[in-house]
């Protein structure tokens, strides 16, 4: 396939996250990693590098998407920026920290281990098991700690942090759409530090395909973020007209599917 084909190929990545993200409240990267993975396969990227390069290319789309997202939830009045200036401190830390972490792992290594989060993140949509409030927001410490874990373990999967912080958020009694906003906040320091390391980690690689820089490979990150804000306005409208729950339950099974699949190759 051309690089125009592929790029095309991109354009319909970023759409179909961009709808993903607006349709069930989830982070984009979800979609974008093992899409990505599969994609660079086809491509004949090496195998070594193809898990690291999704990781730092989602990392860097959401850089751009969680812009709009603040945003828009910070005109309804519903970020806590109280809570994310400490957890802010932490992220940069951690994500800074997972993006080492993701480097020393094997390529194989890591597919594994991303396959493995889908199969855990699918099960909760299903089971909708989300942590009942249980106990108070905890100071600054206690909140960039937090932050550090959820940044680290973000990089590693190239997520935005949504599918951490949110159920944490909400833990310690803060009201759902807070959280959601609150957390959407937090996910652009994650995304700046986690694509930063991954262009440290990765400069100078000597498996790298052309139009890469570190682990951020161009040609995808600029189509996935040409079409993956606009239909997540498109995926929330879509969303009040369909049946989310079960949606919702059908993704998780694609989600199972898809880490089976990384787990058994």
């Amino acid at each position: 396939m051309t690089l125009i084909g592929i790029f095309i190929l991109y354009l319909a990545l970023g759409a179909l996250a961009g709808t993903m993200a607006g349709l069930f409240g989830i982070g984009g990267g979800l979609v974008i990693v093992p899409v990505l993975i599969f994609t660079f396969g086809f491509q004949g990227f090496s195998a070594e590098i193809a898990a690291h390069l999704a990781i730092g290319t989602s990392l860097a789309t959401i850089v751009f998407t969680s812009i709009s997202s603040i945003r828009t939830h910070h005109t309804h009045g519903a970020v806590r920026w109280e809570l994310v200036r400490p957890m802010t401190v932490g992220i940069i830390v951690g994500a800074l920290a997972g993006a080492w972490t993701a480097s020393l792992l094997s390529g194989p290594m890591l597919k594994t281990i991303i396959g493995a989060f889908a199969i855990l993140v699918a099960l909760k949509m299903l089971l909708e098991a989300n942590p009942k409030p249980g106990r108070d927001v905890p100071g600054n410490a206690g909140l960039g700690v937090a932050g550090g874990f959820v940044g680290w373990a973000s990089a590693i999967f190239g997520i935005g942090g949504g599918t951490l912080s949110v159920p944490y958020l909400t833990w310690c009694n803060v009201r759902m759409q807070q959280a959601v906003a609150t957390s959407a906040a937090c996910g652009l320091p994650i995304a700046l530090a986690g694509a930063a390391g991954n262009i440290w980690t990765g400069w100078q690689n000597p498996q790298l395909p052309d139009f890469s820089i570190g682990f951020i490979y161009l040609p995808a990150l600029v189509g996935i973020v040409a079409t993956s804000v606009f239909f997540a306005r498109f995926g929330a409208k879509l969303a009040h007209k369909l049946d989310g729950r079960l949606l919702k339950k059908i993704f998780a099974v694609v989600l199972i599917l898809v880490g089976l699949r990384f787990l058994l190759s």
